[in-house]
């Protein structure tokens, strides 16, 4: 038996908003594209036992790439991005996300990201209707403030440690040890683009009054979060989901905020439900 993985990475080029970056992506599988955004201040290694579950991928073709500033993908190539603090935006990281589709030629994907990535997944699903088949927000809200602290990267602080300790607690106990400190080191290893992310995720989302207007008949919606998550916890995953048309809302008992890499087999068992009912919506269009 081979012990070579079968998920290949590959870097594609992607022009958004003027600005060129090189990205790093992995993928594994065939069929329809489940396009997948790690956390915050992370990167796409979260994704890994999703990228080689052959049940998934048997139906799906799943990509998980490293946004730029993160993991693999540098910053932007065409710019002196270093004269200018790092603060992410949803208009930019919406139209990113879009970019990276058309630049891998991707057709009806679904869009699964968490934390950020789930806020971003609701922004798509708002702004982009036609471009994605569905979106699953994980462990996203309407509206997630509070979380954009200066000491993340006080000059008193290790912030490599401090953005890996911070994780701890949003994972739930039951969680595998060796899972769970897997997840702490991503985090270590990301802490220089973590307050950028966070200004995105606590800042400048805000969907509050505009969730009724996101079109579930061309993009479906099914979100999806943690009984261990205390930043946006399952009452805000339920009142956010409420307030979307058809929209539907799974709670996901024994795990936290990083559900993919915290404990990857009790969250296929909620992600293989999400994906059946993205299905589903997605017949009842035809």
């Amino acid at each position: 038996m081979s012990k070579i993985s079968p998920v290949t990475g590959h870097y594609v080029t992607v022009d958004v908003d003027g600005l060129e970056y090189k990205v790093f992506y992995l993928e594994n599988g065939e069929g329809q594209p489940l396009v997948c955004q790690h956390t915050a201040g992370a990167h796409n290694h979260q994704w890994r036992g999703l990228l080689e579950d052959p049940e998934i991928t048997s139906n799906y073709r799943v990509i998980a790439y490293d946004l730029p500033r993160h993991g693999k993908s540098d910053p932007p190539e065409n710019t002196e991005w270093w004269t200018e603090e790092y603060q992410l935006t949803a208009g930019h990281y919406a139209n990113f996300i879009v970019a990276l589709c058309d630049a891998l030629d991707l057709v009806d994907p679904i869009f699964m990201g968490s934390s950020f990535g789930g806020n971003i997944a609701l922004q798509l699903a708002h702004r982009f209707p036609d471009r994605f088949d569905a979106v699953i927000p994980v462990e996203g809200a309407d509206y997630s403030p509070g979380f954009y602290l200066d000491w993340w990267q006080h000059p008193h602080a290790n912030a490599a440690q401090v953005c890996g300790s911070g994780t701890w607690d949003l994972m739930a106990p039951q969680s595998p040890d060796a899972d769970r400190w897997k997840t702490w080191f991503y985090y270590t290893q990301g802490s220089e683009a973590f307050k950028g992310d966070l200004h995105f995720y606590s800042v400048d989302h805000d969907m509050r009054g505009k969730l009724n207007e996101i079109q579930t008949d061309k993009c479906a919606v099914v979100m999806m979060t943690g009984e261990y998550d205390y930043l946006t916890t399952p009452e805000d995953g339920a009142r956010t989901a409420s307030q979307i048309p058809n929209a539907e809302f799974i709670e996901m008992k024994a795990i936290g905020h990083f559900p993919m890499s915290e404990n990857y087999p009790v969250f296929k068992e909620y992600l293989v439900q999400a994906l059946d009912l993205v299905q589903s919506k997605i017949s009842s269009r035809v």
